[in-house]
């Protein structure tokens, strides 16, 4: 598809065909996504695919038995590792070879700022990892769409029932989102309709100043 359409004709899809979706089809959509970007590069991200009946309905449970969980042809689990040297190494080397970083000094200085990051209180290393996560979340939703693969994004789970359902240490990764991907379902509702209200762009784009469209009404005074 072009770009236009797939950021245009993507839908959050809950009804999926009795289709499998196999391994080379999963690894191009996959291969796709992580061309997403990340902070320092440092691709803090993690996917769990769950195809069989058994671990889909595993993660049913701990996602408030949403029955697109299990009925999706595949449901996975994004995480985030909250330790920003996890790859730090290796992905600085590369920009040293490749000219990015113009010297071995700056290399080193940039290593020290990420284990600087390290040392940040966990709930600070969270926002991190969840901000670069999620930037990979929606380039995983419009590979897979460019590939004919519908999808659904899912907020609504139990973390630590993730956690602990597939023994992810908690520690170190923080489940940032859900997903479920499958081919669609020829009656899914949601292709055939017409896409959802957008709020139009002159009320949510500011230049050079926040300026809300409306300001909210003032407490009356109390008698």
């Amino acid at each position: 598809m072009e770009f236009t359409e797939v950021v245009t004709t993507r839908r959050s899809i809950h009804e999926y065909a009795d289709e499998p979706l196999d391994d080379e089809t999963l690894e191009t959509i996959f291969e796709k996504a992580i061309q997403a970007p990340s902070s320092y590069n440092l691709q803090p991200w993690e996917f769990v695919v769950l195809r069989e009946d058994e671990t889909k309905e595993a993660l049913r449970a701990a996602a408030y038995d949403q029955e697109h969980v299990s009925g999706a042809a595949a449901s996975v689990i994004i995480l985030g590792n909250k330790d920003p040297e996890a790859h730090a190494e290796t992905v600085a080397d590369d920009m040293l070879e490749k000219g990015y970083l113009p010297s071995e000094e700056v290399r080193d200085d940039i290593l020290g700022n990420i284990a600087g990051m390290a040392d940040l209180p966990e709930q600070e290393r969270r926002v991190w990892t969840v901000r670069s996560t999620s930037l990979v979340a929606m380039s995983l939703m419009h590979a897979a769409w460019d590939e004919g693969v519908a999808t659904c994004p899912i907020g609504g789970f139990d973390p630590d029932a993730v956690l602990d359902a597939f023994d992810i240490d908690g520690d170190q990764y923080e489940p940032v989102m859900l997903l479920t991907m499958g081919i669609p379902a020829e009656d899914a509702g949601e292709l055939q309709a017409d896409a959802k209200y957008r709020r139009p762009v002159d009320e949510v784009v500011h230049y050079e100043e926040f300026a809300p469209e409306r300001e909210l009404a003032a407490a009356p005074a109390d008698d």
